[in-house]
């Protein structure tokens, strides 16, 4: 069915996939923690700058 050398492609394929999804997950992760909040925190501060206005 396979050779080895077709296996080994499918492996490296999966491996590469995997990869790049767990890499994603986490990316998405480090920006829902740090970008959000920074942005949140920044509206506000041009809401009350708006408000003294």
């Amino acid at each position: 069915m396979f050779d080895f050398d077709q296996y080994l492609g499918f492996l490296a394929f999966l491996t590469i996939l995997t990869i790049g999804f767990w890499l994603m997950i986490f990316l998405i992760g480090f920006i829902s923690l740090y970008w959000l909040p920074g942005s949140i925190v920044d509206a506000i501060k041009e809401w009350r700058e708006k408000k003294k206005a």
